[in-house]
């Protein structure tokens, strides 16, 4: 049976009172530095270390609740206890983004708040309390709105992004007049562990941290690297992270010994007068120790020899601070101990109140905080009209306002329009992205945006999707409006977690109370007419329809393109909403629907005020359209329209067809309705067979009319990637396979298609 090491790291420190010998001396005055070559007082040490107590003891309990199965969660922060430190040198009103091991930074940081309560915070989301007031039971997270520390739920490297984003909008925010709620000298600080720093995604980060300095921009954010030498069993190199970022470009370096009340204070606060000062990023490396093993379940001895075990335990940060406090005679031992003693009766009775607390209890209590839907505000938002003033100013003169002109246009220019709208309308909106600035995009969406609302507000990144992504999650934490660009469907795989770990989960994870709103454009989707290949023609949008809260808007036409823009911009704003934005590139510049030159997919350019209904799809009839509903969305529409006519002149097939323009949530009512008027329905989906949109409306047919179950079809990609050239058609819904797929429903002796 494997040994309780929390007992013996518990006994160590009581041993140690109990030896310690005093010395005579006299005692330290509380206001004096507790030593030569610091400025850390006595009054401060004995604070430090009384948040240090606090973390142990909470971890200390948070395996007794997990022995009674009473509790959820074992991963503590002992042996981490130096960090510490930061909790006393930020402020409170900077964005701190933490690991899971900082329970001393968060019990020294609410000092900051009066009237916090740090221990009974804690002990509420290790029992998954539903009065957690972090994250309302829903996992037990390190986080505080007043303290300005946002939820991390499995800080992997996927929280270094938005820091890096965060500090680069702050500067940006109150540049622009934004008035964000940290001061203009704030900083942005994370904390993450030695095994962190070779994810890919921390690399990133660090590149973009010192690619942003490079170009003497104020970065400034406080990289914190907790290095314990160890992740779960993988040993990390000694020297590595000193050797890797000692001389890192752009990004100063600060070592302290964590296990070292001093040393860590000296480091820390070097580095944070560093950041605060030069707006220029810095990396802290604190090393430490990690004592009790990664988590209650990990048994250390299967991987460690116990000699390095006990030899880690000697090294206890506790046993360092309280041998530094009565060695400056700042306390006696008695003193001490009844402090050790005093909080561990403070723990424990809060833990035996908490597991009387109430918990989640429905489905619907748990999702309450995943995506708020306020629709009169959101409807009031999207139909209100920019300043007349602010529009001229962008768009130059009255004459040049878009709908001075009837003149239909095509997609990419009244998307263009509609951008330019919208920074008239936002004043806190940003449009970032690879080649968005001055070159206007690969497509030329954001041609002249840049000239009109200034570089502050429209402006190259690095090429980097998660850095793209970061920094929209970083601005966004800031009350900023960020509307980013992914130049390619394909390109966003590079950066998903930035949407699933973080953008989406922040609202569910901090019971509503941070939000990142964002509206991420993406150019989508297929029939480039051979260009490209699969990296330029990806129709998957699996990875999005599982993101929990995500709204997935597919607009089809120019008009509605710049309605369906209006309503996500104003759901972004008022709900907080994570948006992802998909234009079908093949549209971008098409004008014609049926000829060449009848301009029937060109539009006028909606006015101020029009917005679409969030939600709703819209139908257009071919004939009484009463023979088969086509529900589709995207390319789909354009071609399904084209294939409804044919059908309709050439076999007399009345079609009506279903455009989606959302996919998250789908108008599953709009596709009821029009579905049982016509008892026959094609799917006509560019996404794949597997994964696609056409599986769900398959599966809520199949759900909702199981007794009147109509002929079904679907003509849909295949799973495949899309090759090069004219082969693309081949594996992509055409016209034709419409026709053919629509005529099959029809004829009476073929019950459904799978085209």
């Amino acid at each position: 049976m494997a040994v309780d090491r929390s007992t013996i790291v518990d006994q160590n420190l009581l041993d140690l009172l109990e030896a310690w010998e005093d010395r005579g001396g006299s005692r330290l005055r509380l206001d004096e530095a507790v030593g030569a070559g610091t400025d850390l007082t006595g009054r401060t040490a004995l604070e430090l270390l009384e948040s240090q107590f606090v973390a142990r003891h909470l971890d200390l309990e948070a395996r007794a609740l997990k022995r009674r199965n009473e509790g959820y969660y074992t991963i503590g922060s002992c042996g981490h206890e130096g960090n510490v430190v930061l909790g006393r040198l930020l402020r409170a009103t900077d964005p701190t983004f933490l690991h899971y091991r900082s329970g001393a930074l968060m019990a020294e940081r609410a000092r900051h708040v009066p009237g916090t309560t740090p221990i009974f915070d804690v002990l509420l989301s290790l029992v998954a309390s539903s009065q957690d007031p972090v994250s309302g039971g829903r996992h037990k997270v390190f986080g505080s709105r007043r303290l300005w520390v946002p939820p991390q739920t499995s800080t992997i490297a996927s929280h270094l992004p938005k820091a890096v984003g965060c500090a680069f909008a702050l500067h940006r925010a109150h540049k622009i007049g934004f008035a964000a709620d940290v001061p203009a000298d704030g900083l942005v600080a994370c904390t993450f562990g030695d095994a962190t720093v070779n994810h890919s995604v921390a690399q990133g980060a660090f590149n973009a941290a010192s690619w942003t300095a490079f170009q003497r921009l104020p970065m400034p954010l406080l990289f914190v690297c907790e290095d314990n030498h160890i992740g779960i069993s993988v040993r990390t190199p000694d020297n590595w992270i000193s050797d890797r970022f000692r001389g890192y470009p752009q990004l100063g370096y600060f070592h302290g010994d964590g296990t070292d009340l001093v040393s860590a204070w000296n480091a820390a606060r070097a580095a944070v007068a560093y950041v605060r000062e030069r707006r220029r990023p810095a990396f802290l490396h604190l090393e430490v120790v990690r004592l009790l093993g990664h988590a209650g379940s990990d048994v250390e001895t299967e991987y460690r020899p116990r000699q390095e075990i006990e030899a880690n335990e000697r090294l206890d940060p506790l046993l360092r601070s309280v041998a530094l406090v009565l060695d400056a005679g700042i306390a006696t031992v008695d003193e001490v101990r009844s402090l050790y003693e005093e909080i561990r009766s403070r723990v424990q009775a809060g833990a035996r109140e908490v597991v009387s607390r109430p918990r989640l209890r429905s489905a619907d209590e748990v999702t309450a905080s995943l995506a708020p839907y306020a629709p009169d505000a959101v409807r009031t938002e999207a139909e209100r009209a920019p300043a007349h003033e602010a529009r001229i100013e962008l768009f130059g003169s009255e004459k040049a306002l878009p709908e001075s002109s009837d003149r239909p246009r095509h997609l990419a220019v009244q998307l263009n329009r509609a951008l330019t709208d919208a920074l008239a309308q936002f004043p806190e909106m940003l449009v970032f992205g690879e080649d968005v600035g001055r070159k206007g995009g690969v497509y030329h969406v954001t041609t002249g945006l840049t000239e009109r609302a200034g570089v502050s507000r429209v402006f190259n990144t690095l090429l980097d999707e998660t850095t793209i992504l970061g920094l929209s999650l970083g601005a966004g934490h800031l009350g900023l409006l960020p509307v980013p660009e992914i130049q390619y469907l394909a390109y966003y795989h590079n950066a998903e977690d930035q949407l699933r770990g973080e953008a989406c989960s922040l609202q569910f994870f901090s019971d509503g109370q941070f939000r990142n709103p964002m509206v991420v454009r993406i150019a989508s989707f297929g029939y480039q007419k051979g260009f490209g290949g699969h990296f330029h023609n990806d129709t998957s949008i699996a990875v999005l329809r599982d993101l929990p809260g995500l709204v997935i808007a597919s607009p089809s036409r120019p008009d509605d393109a710049v309605r369906m823009l209006r309503t996500c911009l104003a759901k972004a704003r008022v709900d907080g909403s994570v948006v992802c934005f998909l234009e079908p590139i093949a549209l971008y510049m098409t004008k014609d629907l049926h000829e060449p030159g009848d301009g029937a997919w060109a539009t006028p350019y909606p006015p101020p005020g029009q917005a679409a209904a969030f939600g709703e799809g819209r139908v257009d009839l071919v004939g009484e359209g009463s023979d088969l509903t086509i529900v589709t969305y995207a390319n789909g529409v354009f071609l399904s329209l084209r294939a409804a006519k044919r059908l309709y002149e050439e076999h007399g097939v009345r079609a009506r067809v279903v455009d989606l323009m959302w996919l998250a949530p789908l108008d599953e009512e709009l596709i009821l309705e029009h579905v049982r008027a016509t008892g026959r329905v094609l799917v006509v989906d560019e996404g794949r067979r597997t994964g696609g949109v056409n599986e769900a409306i398959l599966a809520l047919l199949a759900d909702r009319l199981c007794d009147d179950m109509p002929r079904t079809g679907r003509v849909c990609g295949e799973d495949t990637f899309t090759p090069l050239g004219p082969a693309a058609n081949e594996v992509l819904p055409t016209e034709d396979k419409i026709i053919d797929g629509g005529l099959a429903l029809v004829l009476p002796a073929n019950k459904e298609v799978d085209g």
